[in-house]
């Protein structure tokens, strides 16, 4: 049960807002109604409300994102320590191997990217669907996510399995739970993870973990990179050992 001081209202307005996805970019009444659970009748107020302030805008029957909710994103990218200190670390990474390079935080069962750095035709041609800044995606289909989830209580994880349907973005998903369980034992034993064409076809990523001081995973620090550019003995011999190592250079930065 909620404290008193918890308030629902709010809760429910950020539900809405948190429908709106790369996947649901134009929403109606009803597509709101149903993602949050709400009735149609106080869908249709929270939209309302969040038009009038600025936060979503209405063509025709939908409800699209305006610029304004910049503002959250734009607030935090300046201010949190771990964006901050990584930048530098990650724009070495692509300087030195001209290839993309992330952090990314685990969120429930889902993993978001705080911080990126890659080169600008990688940018242009080749950038990974849904590699920008504050993009979230399941964890299960992304070395990031897989890493993040590979340092969870084992217990927190097979309720997570137990209570999520796992979603198959492609045909190499990975979606049975034991193979997944078993996956994740070997990533926590050797430290890092490689995933191919598992979020996207033609992609592969390594991923390692990111510690503080004080031994615990706060992130994931990956590389992206085209199948047809780079191996996976490339990125497992050449970048791992650079990956690893920054990771220890940002562990050395936190406090």
């Amino acid at each position: 049960m909620h404290d008193k001081e918890y308030v629902k209202s709010l809760e429910n307005g950020l539900s809405v807002l948190q429908c709106f996805t790369p996947q649901h970019k134009r929403l109606n009444i009803s597509k709101v109604a149903q993602i949050t659970g709400m009735t149609r009748a106080a869908a249709r107020r929270y939209l309302f409300t969040l038009e009038q302030l600025g936060y979503i805008e209405k063509k025709e029957r939908c409800y699209l994102l305006t610029s304004k909710v910049l503002g959250f994103t734009g607030a935090y990218f300046s201010t949190a320590h771990l964006p901050i200190i990584s930048q530098p670390v990650i724009n070495q990474l692509t300087y030195k191997f001209n290839l993309a390079f992330s952090i990314s935080l685990l969120d429930g069962f889902e993993v978001t990217t705080i911080c990126r750095s890659s080169n600008y035709n990688y940018v242009m041609h080749q950038n990974p669907y849904g590699m920008h800044l504050g993009n979230r995606l399941p964890s299960h289909t992304t070395s990031a996510g897989k890493l993040l989830l590979a340092y969870q209580d084992p217990e927190r994880i097979h309720r997570i399995f137990k209570e999520k349907i796992l979603i198959k973005l492609t045909p190499y998903t990975k979606t049975n739970k034991d193979e997944l369980l078993l996956e994740l034992d070997e990533i926590r034993l050797q430290e890092w993870c490689y995933s191919a064409q598992e979020h996207e076809l033609g992609i592969h990523a390594v991923a390692v973990p990111v510690f503080d001081l004080h031994d615990n995973v706060i992130a994931a620090l990956n590389v992206v990179s085209p199948l047809n550019e780079t191996s996976k003995a490339y990125l497992i011999q050449e970048i791992l050992p650079h990956l690893l190592s920054a990771a220890y250079d940002i562990r050395k930065l936190t406090c």
